[in-house]
């Protein structure tokens, strides 16, 4: 396992209190965990700014609040309901036959597996594993989306060149206590602070040094970090605990 992963995971904990969460740890935070908000959030949010994610989601769930309701709506309703979502309108028909087979199927419930959960039309490895963790407290799954990805290659933690691989390459890398965090954690770190557009990585806790080229998968030595932080400081568990 790599080595830096705990110190790093510790003060990141710290470091992202006060940073504006994820759209759908929002949503999920508001709706105690409500297994279809958390899904169809997740759907919508693939490729779209988390406002613009939020704002379509409230849009959606103040007209329809569960598989049944939902599915009774029209795909053009929900096109309208969502916009600007990126890819709406397909977004749109996958939300719609998604409810269909959750009430057909499913009883009306969203199924709280891996092998079921990618059955549902546009859910793929990172919306499943977001699904498990926020809404069925899974701890044996973690999340990758693209800021997972660029950042755990920027910190040296894996070398890979797809987030699917980075997940597998994630589960050997680090150990099982920090899987439920690493999304929220890297990916908030990743929208406030190393952001792959006018990063600001130097000013933070935690410097990465090193590039991870996305254009040309080239990797350049990756990190130095600061972990000038007394035990006191430490969140989660002591600063002993193994990584």
């Amino acid at each position: 396992m790599t080595r830096n992963v705990g110190p790093i995971m510790r003060v990141l904990a710290r470091e992202i209190d006060g940073l504006d969460l994820p759209a759908v740890e929002k949503i999920s935070n508001s709706q105690a965990e409500d297994p279809f908000q958390v899904l169809i959030a997740t759907l919508l949010s693939a490729r779209t700014q988390d406002a613009t994610t939020l704002a379509a989601s409230t849009r959606l769930f103040n007209v329809a609040r569960t598989p049944r309701t939902m599915a009774r709506l029209g795909v053009r309703q929900i096109e309208r309901l969502i916009y600007p979502v990126s890819f709406y309108r397909h977004k749109a028909r996958h939300v719609k036959a998604t409810c269909e087979i959750l009430v057909e199927r499913f009883g009306g419930r969203v199924p709280a597996t891996m092998e079921e959960l990618l059955t549902l039309p546009g859910v793929g490895r990172k919306t499943a594993n977001l699904v498990l963790i926020l809404a069925f407290r899974s701890s044996k799954n973690i999340c990758v989306d693209t800021h997972v990805h660029r950042i755990s290659n920027r910190l040296g933690w894996v070398r890979t060149r797809t987030p699917d691989e980075t997940e597998q390459a994630l589960y050997r890398a680090t150990a099982p206590r920090w899987w439920p965090y690493i999304n929220l954690y890297l990916v908030t770190w990743g929208q406030n602070v190393c952001r792959p557009i006018s990063p600001r990585c130097e000013t933070g806790t935690i410097r990465i040094s090193g590039v991870f080229m996305m254009k040309t998968q080239r990797f350049v030595p990756p990190i130095s970090f600061n972990l000038n932080r007394s035990p006191s400081d430490i969140p989660i568990e002591s600063a002993s605990s193994p990584s």
